[in-house]
């Protein structure tokens, strides 16, 4: 059975992640040790949901606003 063609990804790797967000290695791991940034385990590897891609991106938006 094959895919809906709608079906869009969900889980990200860090480095996928890093490239959306256009942010380096140290930076997103840094956002993730923060809880700024939220990922789920799967196996021995991290992945980064969409939405806490999203939750990370308006929280950016947030703290830029308070400084303006």
């Amino acid at each position: 059975m094959t895919p809906p063609a709608t079906l869009e990804k969900r889980l990200y790797r860090i480095a996928e992640a890093q490239h959306i967000l256009s942010i380096g290695k140290t930076q997103i791991h840094a956002e993730l040790r923060a809880g700024r940034l939220q990922s789920v385990g799967t196996g021995k590897a991290r992945r980064i949901p969409a939405e806490a891609i999203d939750a990370y991106i308006d929280l950016l938006k947030q703290e830029a606003e308070g400084d303006a």
